[in-house]
């Protein structure tokens, strides 16, 4: 009825895309092995999309500038129906084994590259593989309460429980002069992840009194202790636990990848800069191989870039300890000031000073969380 344009039940063609998912199995030794279908687009696609591109100029052109512009346009499109999906994490793993197989097979048998060198990338591929793995563990979630059952609030006195599921309010109690996280020792003597007044808050979808700071993941559908935000790329949240592997999986990446676009550029573009080899590289077309080289190069910048991007807002938030979440909040509360030029956003709730900003950071997650009297009741 489709291919002949005529009408459709309602949901015919979400019941027919379900049924093909549910049914994209391999064999294996115990069984079936259900696919993930959003794992298959890049693995087939990317190396289609590279090889083409490696064609011509304009090619290449056309399809490195349309593809930032798809993976907008789908991370737009599950955001909006809070879905999770393994696309981003299977996009950013196959890429990075797809360019490094790229740089062994077409860029080391020139000659140009040492042992050393290759050493060199392949340990900084290794370890930023390593801390995506710690990022990838548990970001800080809040035990779920036992049969989810909704906690008494008998045992609360002198508190008044809001209905709010991602704002700061709620429950204030004598708690809150205490940093749930711990204190960053040696820094500063005054807590800088709970100072007094802030209050505590009461999450309708958890069915839990949350500390300070924590949020509702409606992605996740869980609490997160300091939540940041949910990253696509890891297909997890960024919190208390975890955000410290993650900026050290940002950092070793960003610093893997421009070393070998260097080597690359400096492969098939001898005897210039890299900045200018990768705008003018006159040789870059003369053999498929060195095509495919500087096509590899230029996919690797644009990702790069936006790494880079959300790398340095990383940096800026914590240097004024504010969390994306709290930026996003202050935002729509018309609670906050724009600050460079509107690439950070102070609350001023937790800021602190630069030194013990970073201090609290480094110190995240080195205890456990201590309860208080009001949590255990």
């Amino acid at each position: 009825r489709w291919l002949t344009c005529k009408s459709l039940p309602p949901g015919a063609l979400e019941s027919i895309a379900d049924t093909i998912a549910d049914r994209l199995r391999v064999p294996w030794f115990s069984g079936a092995v259900k696919i993930n279908v959003s794992l298959v687009p890049p693995l087939v696609l990317l190396p289609v999309f590279l090889h083409v591109a490696a064609l011509h100029f304009l090619l290449g052109l056309i399809i490195l500038t349309s593809l930032p512009v798809v993976v907008l346009w789908y991370y737009y499109l599950t955001h909006r129906r809070k879905e999770r999906t393994l696309f981003f994490l299977s996009l950013g793993l196959f890429s990075l084994g797809y360019m490094y197989y790229v740089f062994l097979r077409e860029v080391v048998p020139r000659g140009h590259v040492e042992h050393s060198q290759v050493v060199a990338l392949t340990c900084g591929l290794i370890l930023m593989l390593a801390a995506l793995s710690r990022a990838k563990r548990d970001p800080g979630y809040l035990p779920i309460p036992a049969g989810n059952e909704k906690p008494s609030h008998q045992g609360l006195p002198n508190k008044s429980i809001g209905g709010s599921s991602s704002g700061l309010h709620g429950v204030s109690g004598a708690a809150s002069s205490r940093a749930v996280n711990g204190e960053a020792k040696g820094y500063c003597r005054m807590s800088a992840e709970q100072p007094a007044g802030v209050k505590k808050d009461w999450c309708t979808k958890c069915q839990l009194v949350r500390p300070a700071r924590a949020g509702h993941c409606r992605l996740c559908g869980r609490c997160v202790r300091r939540l940041d935000h949910h990253c696509v790329w890891i297909n997890s949240c960024v919190g208390e636990q975890n955000h410290q592997a993650f900026i050290l999986a940002l950092s070793f990446f960003m610093l893997t990848s421009v070393y070998g676009i260097t080597l690359t550029l400096h492969t098939i573009c001898r005897g210039r800069s890299p900045f200018v080899a990768l705008f003018y590289c006159p040789g870059a077309y003369s053999d498929y191989s060195s095509s495919l080289s500087f096509t590899c190069v230029w996919y690797c910048a644009i990702v790069t870039a936006g790494m880079g991007y959300i790398l340095l807002i990383q940096l800026l938030n914590i240097s004024y300890n504010v969390t994306e979440r709290e930026a996003r909040l202050a935002l729509r509360d018309n609670t906050g000031r724009r600050l460079l030029g509107g690439l950070v956003i102070d609350t001023g709730q937790y800021n602190r000073g630069l030194l013990c900003n970073w201090g609290h950071f480094l110190s995240l997650g080195a205890s456990p969380p201590q309860r208080s009297a009001e949590d255990i009741v």
